[in-house]
């Protein structure tokens, strides 16, 4: 499975407003629905009135909810863990849990009867996980997200999420991530600075942050856990996940001629796998405009990280190469500093893998 989610929160919205995000979405190709009822201060009867008529109108529009639940709140619903028909009677396909239960009875809640996958949190770090799978669990229901943090500076740090991430790879399960829409203001609880998982995305677009996740890997579903995005958020989101390319956006320098905005803008760049410490290499773009001209443009002595090189009629078999500067270079004359990758995206060079395929778009357009 891999899927692009929403996060809607019954419990604070207007369900009309949550229906007509809901087709937005789905129109563009996203799948996923999560939803929290931790916040929940009710029974049963209040649950279903505020969340099932929207589970329900997701599920005609082909998109399955996840409801985030804990072991209190079991209780505050009269639900047993060995016995889920309530979610399914909802019309949930999942329930995550929020917090774990003793490993055993997430294995059994795996193999319930309504065919409800069972989500796990995966941003602790512990040894969970190696429990859960000790009790044989049934993996093709036992699936895993990382946590949101509302919370400024609360977000997972980079090394921590690569090394959770990679307990769940080992068990090969389908595994999901937060990014956070820049307008979006709805979250489960009062303090929200944004919902993502990754501290290093909290203020970045959201088609970068996908990008982002893409290129760190290990992640199968990614959802938006505030609400609503915007249109364009959604559509930039749904872009950035669906193309086989990665997407990285730029600013083109005003002397950077045609041809130089040609091979930006219109080919499709391949980030060769003898990889240097000092740039990304796209090199053929030499070999199609080998026979075009480059006459000398702007170049500086000095070159900076992010800046977007092209090879001049000065650098013989070079000419035409598209090079993304990673570290600061001296040069003598041959590269034509053309533009410079978006500043907020400067992650996406660095952590970009050898081999990747990836286009150049306007980051304003």
């Amino acid at each position: 499975m891999r899927a692009l989610g929403i996060s809607i929160y019954p419990s604070h919205s207007d369900p009309a407003k949550d229906k007509a995000y809901l087709e937005k979405a789905a129109a563009l190709g996203y799948t996923r629905i999560f939803t929290s009822m931790l916040e929940l201060d009710g029974d049963r009867q209040e649950a279903r009135n505020k969340y099932q008529e929207v589970i329900e109108f997701g599920n005609r529009l082909g998109m399955k909810t996840t409801l985030d639940i804990n072991p209190g709140l079991f209780e505050q619903l009269g639900v047993s863990y060995d016995d889920l028909g309530f979610f399914h009677e909802m019309g949930a396909a999942g329930i995550r849990l929020d917090l774990g239960f003793d490993g055993k009875k997430e294995a059994l809640m795996t193999k319930n009867p309504y065919g409800l996958h069972i989500e796990v949190n995966m941003s602790s770090g512990t040894k969970y996980i190696d429990n859960v799978m000790s009790y044989g669990p049934d993996t093709d229901r036992l699936i895993a997200s990382h946590n949101f943090y509302p919370m400024r500076y609360s977000g997972l740090s980079r090394d921590h999420f690569m090394k959770t991430t990679q307990q769940y790879q080992n068990y090969y399960l389908n595994t999901a991530a937060f990014i956070t829409s820049q307008t979006g203001q709805l979250g489960p609880w009062p303090v929200q600075a944004g919902l993502c998982t990754l501290e290093e995305h909290r203020t970045l677009p959201l088609a970068i942050q996908i990008t982002h996740m893409r290129e760190l890997g290990g992640i199968s579903d990614i959802i938006i856990g505030n609400a609503y995005a915007s249109d364009e958020e959604l559509k930039a989101a749904a872009e950035a996940f669906f193309s086989p390319h990665l997407q990285i956006p730029i600013h083109i320098h005003e002397q950077a001629t045609a041809l130089e905005r040609q091979l930006l803008l219109e080919e499709l760049h391949a980030y060769r796998g003898d990889r240097s410490a000092y740039m990304i290499r796209s090199s053929m773009t030499r070999v199609k405009f080998k026979d075009h001209n480059f006459p000398i443009g702007h170049i500086p002595h000095h070159i900076q990280p992010g800046d977007l090189l092209i090879g001049n009629n000065a650098f013989g078999q070079y000419k035409g190469e598209t090079q993304i500067a990673l570290l600061p270079m001296e040069q003598e004359g041959q590269l034509n500093v053309v533009g410079h990758i978006d500043e907020m995206a400067m992650a996406l060079i660095q952590d970009m893998p050898p081999f990747s395929t990836f286009e150049l778009y306007h980051a304003n357009a």
